[in-house]
C-alpha cells in the first residue's frame, strides 16, 4: 500500500480500493480524534489545537488528510477555516466498528498484523 510519507495519508494515486483509503485515513489516532470532536460541530484548527493538546502542524496535517479524503470540509469566514464533517454517516460507521469491536472481545487488539501489542512490542506500522 502506497502511502504518502509527508503526513502518513493514502496517496490518493496509488490506485487503493476506495474502503480501504477510508479505513486507513480513519486508523491515526489523530485523525480518528478529529473526527470525533467534529461530530460535535464545527472547529478550527486553533480550536482543535487546544482541545486535542497536539502542535498546530500536527493537527494541520491531519485535517488536510481528512479533507483530501472527503471526509471533512472547510467553511471559510474571514481569515478563519470552520472545519466540518461531510458525511455525518461516518459516526455510525464508527458506532458499528464500536459494535464489531465489542463482539470480537480482545481478537483485533491481539491481531499480530495490526494490533496494539505489536505497536506495544515495538512493532512499525
Amino acid at each position: 500500500m502506497a502511502i504518502d510519507t509527508r503526513d502518513g495519508c493514502p496517496s490518493t494515486t496509488a490506485g487503493l480500493g476506495a474502503a480501504e483509503a477510508l479505513f486507513h485515513s480513519l486508523s491515526d489516532n489523530t485523525r480518528l480524534a478529529i473526527v470525533r470532536r467534529l461530530a460535535d460541530g464545527e472547529a478550527r484548527v486553533a480550536d482543535l489545537v487546544t482541545q486535542l493538546g497536539l502542535a498546530q502542524s500536527t493537527v494541520s496535517k491531519h485535517v488536510a488528510c481528512l479533507r483530501d479524503c472527503g471526509l471533512v470540509d472547510g467553511r471559510p469566514e474571514g481569515r478563519q477555516v470552520f472545519y466540518s464533517l461531510t458525511r455525518p454517516e461516518l459516526m455510525d460507521l464508527l458506532a458499528s466498528a464500536e459494535v464489531v469491536l465489542a463482539a470480537t472481545g480482545h481478537a483485533v487488539a491481539l491481531c499480530p498484523n495490526y494490533g496494539t501489542a505489536r505497536q506495544h512490542a515495538g512493532g512499525a506500522r
